[in-house]
C-alpha cells in the first residue's frame, strides 16, 4: 500500500528533525521525507494539516492478558487499544497463565498477535520457571522464539544466588534482564508508607523496599557485567540511585509509569480502588523527582503499565482490589501533558515514547532495530499522526481496552490520535478523521 501524509509537522526526536513536510510510504517503508518523488501515486492520502507526524510509540510495559486472563483482556481488544493510542510496538511481561516460560507459548502469542495486523508484540520471557524464583528458564530457546528479554514481572526474586546466576547467564549471551526493584518482604503492602496510609489503616510499602532491591541489583551488575532494565521506578531515592549507577557506567536503563508521573498517594482519596496500583503511588517529593529524572535522562522511558482489570476485581475494598489500570490509550496524552506542564517540552515527551524505548530494546528488535522509534528514509513505516490541540475527556466506557478502570477517568487530555500506521498499513483511523 502506498500512503502519502501531507502537510503535517514531522517530528523525529531521535534526529531532532522538526519541520512541516510530506511523508511518502510504500512497501512498508518510508520512501521519502520532504521531497515526494514525482511518479509517486498513493493509494491513500492523509491530510495532516495541524497535526504532528511522529514515530509510532513504543510501550515497554503493557499486559495483554492472554493467555489465561481473557476475562480481563484479549489480544483483539488490547491491541485495538494500542493502535488507538498511537502505540505501534509494545513489550508484554511474562506473567500470563501459563507463564511465558516455554518457546511454544511465546511462538503462539507472537503468531496470534501478528494475525491481527495491529501493534507489534515483543514478549518478555520468564526469568525463572513459572516465576517461582528457583530454576532458570532456557533463555536461548526463548530468545529464538521471539523474547526480547527476561523478567520476573511483579514476582520479587528473593534468592540472590538465583539472581546472580541469571545475570551471569544473560551476560554471557548479551540478553537484558528486566527487573522491578522490590524487596520481597518489605514490598507486600497496598499503599506507600506514610501519613496517608497510616491514617487510612492501609499496610505500607516503604521506599526501602525499592532501594534495598536496587543496591542488590547494582552489586550483581558490577559482579556480572549484565545489562539490566529497571521497571517502574517509583521513589525519589530510587531515581537518585539510578543516576549514581549510570554515572558509574553500569549498563542499566529504567522506566516509569504514567501513574507515578502524574499522581500521588493523596489521590487515593477515600479508598478509591482505581488508585490501587503496583508500584503504589508515593508522595509528592517522589513524583517531583520522577518528573525531573524523566526530563534529564536519568529515567529513559515512560510506560503505560497497561494492566486491564475486570469489574469484579476492582469493586472491592481498597486492600483487596486487584492492582492495575488501563493505560495504552492514555500514554500519548499524559506524556504530552507532562511535557507541557514541565520544562521538558514536546521533543522530550515524544523521545521517551519513541527513540528512547527503542534504544532500551536495542539489538533485540532484530530487523526493526535500525529504524525503530525513528522517522528516517528507508526506515520501517511505524507512524503516529495526532492532533496536539485535539482535547478529549477520558470516558472509561469509550476506551477500546476491555479494562475500563483508570485513575484518570474524567480528566481532560491533550493530543488526540488521528491515524496510526504499522508497517506501512493503516492500523487505526479516528472516526472523525475518516470523514
Amino acid at each position: 500500500m502506498k500512503i502519502l501524509i501531507k502537510n503535517g509537522r514531522v517530528i523525529d526526536p531521535g534526529s531532532r528533525f522538526d519541520e512541516v513536510c510530506d511523508v511518502a510510504i510504500a512497501a512498508g517503508r518510508i520512501v521519502s521525507l520532504k521531497s515526494t518523488p514525482a511518479d509517486f501515486a498513493p493509494n491513500k492520502t492523509i491530510d495532516a494539516t495541524g497535526c504532528i507526524v511522529a514515530p509510532g510509540l513504543i510501550d515497554l510495559s503493557a499486559r495483554l492478558r492472554e493467555p489465561g486472563h481473557e476475562h480481563e483482556g484479549m489480544l483483539e481488544s488490547e491491541l485495538a487499544a494500542a493502535v488507538a493510542g498511537g502505540v505501534t510496538s509494545l513489550v508484554c511481561p511474562p506473567d500470563t497463565d501459563p507463564v511465558l516460560d516455554e518457546p511454544g507459548l511465546v511462538e503462539m502469542l507472537k503468531f496470534r498477535a501478528e494475525k491481527l495486523h495491529q501493534s507489534r508484540v515483543f514478549p518478555l520471557g520468564a526469568l525463572t520457571r513459572a516465576l517461582k524464583g528457583e530454576t532458570l528458564t532456557e533463555m536461548v530457546e526463548l530468545t529464538e522464539a521471539g523474547c526480547v528479554g527476561f523478567s520476573q514481572a511483579e514476582v520479587p526474586l528473593a534468592n540472590t544466588q538465583v539472581m546472580m546466576r541469571a545475570l551471569q547467564y544473560a551476560s554471557t549471551f548479551g540478553y537484558t534482564v528486566w527487573l522491578r526493584p522490590q524487596e520481597m518482604y518489605l514490598g507486600s503492602g497496598v499503599a506507600a508508607s506514610g501519613a496517608l496510609a497510616t491514617r487510612l489503616g492501609l499496610s505500607g510499602v516503604s521506599v526501602a523496599a525499592e532501594t534495598i532491591a536496587l543496591h542488590t541489583i547494582f552489586e550483581l551488575v558490577r559482579a556480572t557485567g549484565a545489562r539490566v532494565h529497571l521497571c517502574r521506578i517509583s521513589s525519589a531515592a530510587g531515581v537518585a540511585l539510578v543516576a549514581k549507577a549510570k554515572a558509574e557506567g553500569l549498563a542499566v536503563t529504567c522506566d516509569v509509569s504514567i501513574n507515578s508521573l502524574h499522581l500521588t498517594d493523596v489521590d487515593i482519596g477515600y479508598f478509591d480502588s482505581r488508585m490501587r496500583l503496583d508500584p503504589p503511588l508515593r508522595q509528592q517529593r517522589d513524583r517531583d523527582a520522577i518528573r525531573q529524572g524523566l526530563a534529564d535522562g536519568t529515567i529513559d522511558a515512560l510506560v503505560s503499565d497497561h494492566t486491564p482489570v475486570d469489574e469484579d476485581a476492582k469493586t472491592l475494598p481498597f486492600a483487596e482490589a486487584e492492582p492495575g489500570a488501563t493505560g495504552l490509550e492514555l500514554l500519548l496524552g499524559l506524556a504530552c501533558k507532562w511535557g507541557a506542564d514541565s520544562e521538558a517540552g514536546l521533543q522530550r515527551a515524544l523521545a521517551v515514547l519513541t527513540s528512547e524505548p527503542a534504544r532500551v530494546l536495542g539489538n533485540s528488535l532484530g530487523t526493526l532495530q535500525a529504524s525503530a522509534g525513528q522517522l528516517v528514509k528507508g526506515g520501517v513505516a511505524d507512524i503516529c499522526v495526532f492532533d496536539p490541540a485535539g482535547e478529549w475527556t477520558v470516558e472509561p466506557t469509550a476506551l477500546r481496552s476491555q479494562g475500563k478502570h483508570t485513575p484518570f477517568s474524567g480528566h481532560q487530555m491533550p493530543a488526540r490520535v488521528r491515524w496510526t500506521i504499522v508497517g506501512g498499513q493503516l492500523a487505526y483511523e479516528a472516526p472523525e478523521a475518516s470523514h
